[in-house]
């Protein structure tokens, strides 16, 4: 995407965020962008990696969040300041994101984002990556880490920010952390475990404790990237893999953008249902001949 566009996408998000208290449908928004409503949805995905609507669903419910932990005003008010014309239709769709009703978010008094606001990069590389440009990650690389799941953090439910780093720099001196970069910024990371394989211990399984991708680089296959660097690791202690293993939304989740579907299209097939920080989550494994 040209820098011009992209330039035009991040002033659309500059109004959305202005206006995270009214009611934002693509009509508005592309009224106010002068842009007519298919060029908007498809530039906006383009630009940003998740469409229009995923975008304001997601900053209003996470700016209605930090109200009901950081204020004392009543849910009603709270949902109509954030645009929402009851409370019942508050409720529902707090409900569908969070996993709880907004009173009980409120009482047991835990915050975190949906969404973080996107600040997108104007200049991207469009060279092609490869499973050779992904590395073991260290400390250096913890700031670029961190501004990606700072981008990213709509895959990834409950994710608190200061224990998700201590963890992160534990994985990183046990050298379970993966990293691909565009220059400077982070544009996918992913973190690891290794498990002897049963009924055969000479054989291993790894199961993806955490992967992403930078919002503007979700359609470039470099969540495949990953998997691949993982089949293909020289070290003994990765030879021979019989599975990988990683876990997602449920089917019909809406807080799901896409990584499920994007599991499957990779050959992935669907095993246990789970629960995970108080969301429904399933367990995908890719068999590794």
């Amino acid at each position: 995407m040209k820098e011009r566009d992209i330039e035009n996408i991040s002033a659309v998000i500059n109004y959305i965020e202005a206006h995270l208290d009214s009611r934002l449908d693509l009509d508005t928004i592309a009224r106010a962008a002068s842009y007519s409503r298919y060029h908007l949805h498809r530039m906006f995905t383009s630009a940003a990696g998740i469409t229009p609507h995923d975008y304001v669903l997601r900053r209003q419910l996470t700016r209605t969040a930090q109200l009901l932990l950081f204020s004392e005003t009543p849910v009603l008010d709270i949902a109509l300041i954030c645009g929402y014309e009851s409370r019942q239709a508050f409720t529902s769709s707090f409900r569908d994101m969070y996993k709880m009703p907004p009173a009980r978010f409120r009482k047991e008094g835990e915050y975190y984002p949906l969404l973080m606001r996107f600040s997108l990069q104007t200049s991207l590389s469009d060279r092609p990556f490869t499973a050779e440009d992904i590395r073991i990650a260290g400390p250096s690389d913890i700031p670029a880490w961190m501004e990606l799941v700072r981008m990213a953090v709509d895959g990834f439910p409950h994710l608190m920010m200061e224990d998700y780093r201590r963890d992160l720099e534990k994985r990183i001196l046990k050298k379970e952390a993966l990293i691909l970069k565009d220059g400077e910024n982070a544009v996918g990371a992913a973190v690891f475990s290794i498990h002897r394989g049963h009924p055969d211990p000479g054989r291993i399984s790894v199961h993806m404790d955490f992967l992403c991708v930078h919002p503007q680089y979700r359609g470039r296959k470099i969540i495949q990237l990953f998997f691949e660097w993982v089949e293909r690791y020289p070290a003994t202690k990765f030879r021979p893999c019989r599975e990988i293993s990683i876990t997602t939304f449920r089917g019909g989740d809406r807080a799901d953008t896409g990584y499920r579907a994007e599991l499957k299209n990779l050959g992935f097939a669907e095993r246990e249902l789970l629960v995970e920080f108080g969301y429904p989550t399933q367990r995908f494994v890719l068999p590794i001949s």
